[in-house]
């Protein structure tokens, strides 16, 4: 995929903008349709506060319908009953599309959510496409077993899917973290409703759309609109839903758990946030490189994603040279603007409830005696939501701001003086998504790799990765993977056959 066009200026992005008409409906069985009930919720612009469409409420009633069209298509195997070769042809058309309207998805996604321009175009869409070719070879290459049995017998493992998935997807990457989900789903045959957050669903409705555009059966990829608490809850509980599959919340996580129990034992998969340690040994080989890769692993997205690397353990000889180089390249680099204009290098919070949030936690942090060394408070005006980038110092292991994520562009730096206290002050949170270690000795990284409680850890990098990567994280950030050919066998069941042959 091309990068954005460098002449394109904030004027060029701005009417392109007006000329948008967003889809505003729920996407079941292969069509827009407004709530049964008539309902609406705003979709708002946050750099801004302005409306940018009343996009259809969900009920209970709007998800039965679409898990009755998903259904539908899976008993008639209009999908999963498809040749693997042609499922693959249309997830690679399906991606050959969302390519050919990048620019229509970026703007989207830019509206509705606050991301700079210049990022979804040269950071989410090409992961997106990534995402989507990645699974779509993966269908092919999926095999059984045949197990050494008596002669009289002959014992068969496949693979099969598992029916109709519900999937409730995030605000900070609205398109990404749904296809996460959506291309190992569909690769591996099932049919699936999408909640998408409602913060920023717009993205999300119009790939539902060009699935179908790109021959993909209708009812096969169902889209509701709405709220955790209505729309998403009504998913979670309903009993022709055979997975929940979920990106959010530890609180919303926990509920769907208890949703799947008093349902029917649905699958549940959660990948529920983080608050990730990012540890700078003594020997690290090059100071400057470790600051500038902590400076953007916490700042980048404005600190809305999952795994920052909101904990910065600095050995205590570093420490001062490293939070003045911090704090130099946190303002050469990160400047809050206009998400439409192409130099924009921070766009604002989702929401102005979040906005509330954040600012609250910053406060939260100094009323108990740390100090912000940058930033601590919103710019940019009352009507948009940003926050500036914040540096928090003297902040100690029991305080809030060190143990509760805060989803938003703040980082907390701590020293410390030996491995084991690094590694201790590391491991101590609730979370296990992801950590990083720098340092020049590769016993000293094996040694704490193995010691890190996480899912994933980055040696000398922070977010480093392809698709080969499996995404997920220990203790209450969840217990499922993304990405990887582990995520398209989550989406499926194994079923074993004997055959007597006597």
């Amino acid at each position: 995929m091309s990068s954005s066009n460098p002449t394109r200026t904030r004027d060029d992005w701005a009417r392109a903008a007006a000329q948008l008409t967003p889809a505003q409906g729920h996407f079941i069985g292969g069509r827009s349709v407004q709530s049964r009930a008539g309902a609406t919720m705003p979709c708002i612009n946050p750099a801004n506060g302005q409306l940018i469409a009343q996009v259809a409420r969900g009920q209970a009633e709007d998800v039965d319908a679409a898990v009755a069209s998903a259904q539908a298509a899976w008993r008639d195997g209009r999908w999963r009953l498809q040749s693997p070769r042609q499922r693959m042809a249309v997830l690679q058309r399906w991606a050959d599309l969302i390519e050919q309207h990048a620019h229509e998805l970026a703007l989207l996604e830019t509206l509705d959510m606050g991301k700079p321009i210049s990022d979804v175009l040269n950071i989410d869409l090409p992961e997106v496409l990534r995402t989507v070719r990645y699974f779509a070879e993966c269908i092919d290459k999926l095999d059984g077993a045949v197990t050494h049995t008596a002669p009289e017998a002959m014992h068969l493992i496949t693979h099969e899917p598992l029916g109709v998935v519900g999937a409730i997807t995030p605000w900070n990457y609205p398109m990404l973290m749904a296809m996460w989900k959506l291309a190992p789903c569909l690769a591996a045959g099932n049919c699936v409703v999408l909640k998408p957050a409602e913060q920023a669903p717009l993205t999300c409705t119009r790939l539902a759309q060009l699935f179908v555009d790109a021959g993909g059966p209708e009812g096969v990829f169902n889209l509701v609109n709405g709220v955790g608490a209505e729309a998403g809850q009504a998913l979670a509980l309903h009993p022709d839903v055979a997975k929940i599959t979920f990106t959010g919340s530890t609180a919303v996580g926990k509920l769907l758990m208890a949703y799947a129990g008093q349902s029917n034992l649905k699958r549940v998969a959660l990948e529920t946030g983080g608050k990730s340690p990012q540890i700078f040994m003594p020997d690290l080989y090059d100071l400057d490189a470790a600051v500038d890769r902590a400076v953007g692993g916490i700042y980048d997205n404005a600190g809305q994603v999952c795994n920052a690397g909101s904990r910065l353990l600095v050995h205590r000889s570093l420490y001062d040279a490293f939070v003045e180089r911090f704090v130099a390249r946190t303002q050469q680099t990160y400047r809050p603007g206009d998400p439409l204009d192409p130099t924009t290098t921070m766009g604002p919070l989702a929401s102005r409830g979040h906005q509330a949030g954040v600012l609250k936690r910053i406060a939260l942090a100094q009323a108990e005696g740390a100090q912000c060394v940058i930033g601590g408070g919103s710019t940019l005006g009352e009507e948009a939501t940003f926050v500036a980038p914040t540096l928090i110092a003297g902040a100690t292991q029991s305080m809030a701001i060190v143990q509760e994520e805060v989803f938003g562009p703040v980082a907390t730096v701590q020293a410390f003086d030996t491995e084991a206290q690094a590694l201790q002050m590391a491991n101590d949170s609730i979370y296990g998504l992801a950590a990083s270690v720098w340092t020049s000795d590769l016993k000293t990284a094996h040694r704490m790799v193995g010691a890190l409680e996480a899912g994933v850890v980055w040696v000398n990098c922070f977010g480093d990765g392809d698709m080969t990567q499996p995404f997920g994280g220990y203790k209450q950030s969840g217990n499922s993977r993304d990405k990887h050919i582990d995520s398209l066998l989550s989406y499926m069941q194994t079923k074993s056959a004997w055959f007597n042959l006597v």
